[in-house]
């Protein structure tokens, strides 16, 4: 797998470092229709993936990262490659985090999949040895709330060595979480002040287009909105500091 040299992005470590801040776990949260998930929904969700897997001689499993699976996976694997969901894009259209990375007062926006477009991201196998243990390691993270606003499903996938069915996490547009009507300004303007116990928005923003350039994905929307992300973070530390706001 070879990158090109990467494009000097806007956000940066040091901006990603004035949004953080300590924040306790506050436990799942009430979302009217929904419910947190237990141990009996992690295991049925992942004998559902295991009974659906599509038929393959050689056994192989596959799941298809786009965000933070790619520089942050939930499960150990033997083989990554670069691959291409067409009809399949990635946006902030998961809302609203309460939890990991953002509060009541600032909620986030997560990536998920969802229809239309182009999506260039990862494929890895999984261990035939350890498949279930470490699928159970990914439902669970994945997985925080029933029922799942963005559900896991099999895609297509093309990579260099030829096409794949993949597991892969696709936005149910049904759910009540699904996003679709913010602008690109006001997606920016949640990520440049969102932050939970697991970390900050801006955090999950850097992480993903860094490691995308570093592989040679550029993503056009996301390289868009962490050149904004950054112009908010500076403009409030600015403002904050200023005798005005003393």
């Amino acid at each position: 797998m070879t990158s090109g040299s990467p494009r000097q992005m806007r956000l940066t470590a040091e901006l990603v470092a004035r949004t953080a801040r300590e924040i306790a776990d506050p436990g799942p949260q009430r979302i009217p229709g929904y419910r947190p998930a237990t141990d009996a929904d992690h295991d049925e969700a992942v004998a559902a993936i295991l009974a659906t897997a599509p038929p393959d001689s050689d056994g192989d499993f596959w799941v298809f990262a786009y965000g933070s699976l790619i520089w942050n996976p939930a499960f150990d694997f033997v083989e990554k490659r670069v691959a291409v969901a067409k009809g399949w894009h990635r946006d902030f259209c998961l809302g609203w985090d309460r939890r990991f990375r953002g509060t009541a007062e600032t909620p986030g926006l997560m990536l998920a999949l969802d229809r239309g477009g182009t999506c260039k991201g990862i494929v890895y196998r999984l261990p035939q040895v350890a498949r279930k243990a470490n699928l159970d390691r990914l439902i669970r993270r994945e997985m925080s709330m029933v029922p799942s606003a963005f559900p896991a499903r099999w895609i297509g996938v093309a990579t260099e060595k030829g096409p794949l069915r993949a597991l892969t996490f696709a936005i149910n547009r049904q759910s009540g979480r699904y996003i679709s009507d913010l602008s690109v300004e006001q997606i920016a303007d949640v990520l440049a002040v969102a932050a939970g116990f697991r970390g900050s928005m801006a955090e999950y923003l850097f992480s993903t287009v860094k490691h995308l350039e570093e592989l040679g994905m550029h993503d056009k929307h996301l390289w868009q909105l962490q050149e904004l992300v950054a112009d908010r973070i500076e403009a409030a530390t600015a403002a904050a500091a200023s005798p005005a706001a003393q």
